[in-house]
């Protein structure tokens, strides 16, 4: 401290003392006398300066001492005397070191010595204050009031300074919370009721029964709702409109959405329950249009699952709820001719077509696809199939197809594709909606127009940007969905032999020979493929394997194993083809007491994959969706790219827990 002092007080007094000195020693020169008084009087001059200098520099220790000395003071005034609560302590051990009064009189009176924070404050986390954060990120409880929590770190001096020491500032935000937490329960939501089978439920019945089912349904649904304090308003046939407050979805949800299960007690003569699809649209900063709007979206997307449950679409993506139950087919031939149709304009308007499947194509995805080179084909514009060949399960139906003259260049990589297309190009995608999954996803975000063809049900994730969309959860593959679009495009004839029996294996191939999710449509459209001269005998052989596959299937079979009752597991670390996998997973479904069984194999190509497959009882949609995955309820699927094997098998334990716990509670009577 002295040299900063002497900076200070005395800048140039130096430089003075050797100036004077300077004209002692010149002063020798003419007369040493007058020299040496000179020399004298600097130095008493100096002695003087010295003693001064000493009594300054004790001047200013003590007023420098008293001034930190009052700081100090008035900082320990200061803290003993802050207005709000305040706690010091150690971040090593979380050891109370010093709390005021407000801190005691907010925990309720004095801490004990060496008290941990987690002892006076359960669950307290500081990890944000070593993180630099200024503010803890979440609101802490303490008793019945709410508290945000500011804090800094205390520094050790040194080259290697670290944190040892944190004082915590609580501010009392209950008031606000309270308020807070009222604004968001008084939020309006906005909700679409439809009766989903309202035309099953309506169909062959006379009048007097229709009224009777049409009140009865009313008084459910407007006596389910009634307790909620909003609006309901019937729009058209089988249709609602609802306005309602945030804290009433909050209980709508707790109560698991009831109504969907009680309005299956609504039946009509013949047997056939009612089925209520709900969606929900929410969002804090959200205008009621914008509400209108999710509702819809999140309707459609009921419909596009099949029906029968509740999806709430927020500004964060969508909630499920239901789904349990089974699609009802209600697909109608006049649907099919309108998207025929507006195919048709879409295609005679574009300069040229594209059509792709998902990534490692099977073989619905490369049969539905060949319908669609058909039709295109047929209307005359050039025509291409983006397929990785050497990433599929549909091989040999790719051979074949290469074989016919007319497929000559047909099936293009994902790299010429992006040379050729352009902006009047036209993609369609079949066999799946989710963008991520698509065979080229760059190229589906370069061509503009999108027609869709697909019957997988909706996942959160779908492509947005859609000019036709044909999707249909009821119907068995989106090779029967392509077939039944062929005959309002093509005639009988112009459908080549190789790509009717495509069609066929993409049918044989979902519905596993016809005994999965077979409806009347399905065995028409296979009758008009076989009608056409698609042989039944060259289908069967395409799902035919080697000798190491078959071999390998059993093995896998073997090693299955029963994670839960009824739901068996088989785990592969070693590379399994993709085709043997699912062949593996369908023969374990055949097992009495297995209703559901998956497989999770790795790839050759690195990551690994699951396949799940059931008969009905267990949705398996629900149980992979949870994981990343998606498809339908007796048949779904997941890929990944970068987890092992064993991460994905805990993952999927999990899924199956939760699902499992899911529908044990919504069992439970109401």
């Amino acid at each position: 401290m002295d040299k900063k002092l002497a900076k200070l007080m005395e800048p140039g007094f130096k430089v003075i003392f050797s100036l004077l000195l300077i004209f002692v020693a010149v002063t020798c020169y003419f007369s040493v006398p007058a020299a040496i008084a000179e020399g004298l009087l600097v130095a008493v001059a100096f002695l003087f300066y010295k003693r001064g200098l000493r009594k300054r520099r004790r001047e200013i220790r003590r007023y420098v001492e008293a001034l930190a000395f009052q700081a100090d003071n008035a900082s320990k005034s200061t803290m003993v005397n802050f207005p709000l609560p305040v706690v010091i302590m150690r971040l090593d051990t979380g050891e109370i070191v010093w709390e005021n009064e407000g801190f005691e009189s907010m925990v309720g009176g004095p801490i004990s010595y060496d008290a941990h924070i987690t002892e006076i404050v359960p669950g307290f986390d500081t990890r944000w204050i070593m993180e630099n954060k200024s503010c803890c990120p979440f609101d802490v409880q303490v008793g019945e009031r709410k508290y945000n929590v500011y804090g800094n770190l205390v520094m050790e001096p040194g080259d290697n300074s670290v944190g040892i020491l944190a004082t915590l500032f609580w501010v009392d935000i209950t008031d606000f919370s309270e308020l807070r937490e009222r604004y968001r329960r008084t939020r309006p939501v906005v909700g679409i009721f439809l009766i989903d089978s309202h035309e099953e439920l309506f169909k062959n019945i006379s009048e007097s029964e229709q009224s009777i089912i049409t009140a009865e349904i009313d008084s459910r649904l407007s006596g389910w709702f009634k307790n909620t304090g909003g609006v309901f308003r019937k729009m058209e046939r089988g249709r609602y409109l609802t306005v309602f407050e945030s804290g009433a979805l909050l209980e709508m949800i707790a109560d698991k959405f009831s109504i969907v299960e009680s309005m299956h007690e609504v039946k009509n003569s013949e047997g056939i329950p009612a089925t209520l699809s709900i969606g929900i649209g929410k969002g804090e900063e959200l205008s009621l249009a914008e509400l209108y709007s999710s509702a819809n979206l999140s309707i459609d997307m009921a419909l596009s699952r099949g029906g029968d449950q509740v999806i709430i679409k927020s500004p964060t993506g969508f909630e499920f709820y239901g789904g349990q139950s089974k699609e009802i087919e209600k697909r109608t031939k006049v649907k099919s001719r309108v998207m025929a149709n507006a195919l048709r304009q879409l295609i005679e308007d574009s300069s040229q077509v594209f059509v792709m499947g998902h990534r490692v194509s099977d073989l619905d995805s490369i049969g539905s696809a060949a319908g669609i080179v058909a039709a295109v084909r047929k209307l005359g514009k050039p025509v291409w199939l983006v397929c990785d060949k050497e990433v599929t399960s549909a091989r040999e139906l790719i051979d074949r197809l290469e074989r016919a003259p007319e497929y000559n260049g047909v099936f293009v990589t994902e790299e010429e594709a992006m040379m050729r297309c352009d902006a009047r190009s036209l993609l369609v995608v079949v066999d799946t909606s989710r963008p991520d999954i698509v065979e080229s996803p760059p190229l589906l975000e370069t061509i503009q127009r999108v027609a869709v063809v697909d019957h997988h049900r909706r996942a959160a994730s779908y492509i947005e940007k859609m000019a036709i969309n044909m999707h249909e959860p009821y119907a068995s593959s989106a090779s029967e969905l392509v077939t039944e679009l062929l005959q309002y495009i093509i005639s009988p004839q112009e459908l080549l032999k190789c790509e009717a029996e495509a069609l066929l294996a993409g049918i044989v191939l979902d519905t596993k020979s016809f005994t999965v999710k077979t409806g009347v449509r399905t065995f028409e459209a296979a009758a008009y493929l076989k009608q056409i001269g698609a042989d039944t005998v060259d289908v069967r052989k395409m799902f035919s394997g080697n000798l190491e596959g078959y071999i390998k299937r059993y093995q896998l079979i073997s090693e299955a194993k029963h994670i839960f009752p009824g739901i068996s597991l088989v785990v592969s670390r070693q590379p399994v083809d993709r085709a043997v996998a699912s062949q593996a997973v369908d023969e374990l479904i055949n097992i009495s007491d297995v209703s559901a069984a998956f497989v999770v194999f790795a790839e050759a190509n690195g990551g690994c994959a699951v396949s799940g497959r059931s008969y009905g009882q267990i949705n398996v949609q629900f149980v992979l969706e949870k994981i990343g995955g998606g498809g339908s309820m007796n048949m779904a699927g997941a890929q990944f790219a970068d987890r092992s094997v064993d991460n994905v098998v805990s993952m999927l334990t999990d899924a199956v827990a939760e699902y499992l716990n899911e529908t044990k509670k919504e069992e439970k009577p109401q």
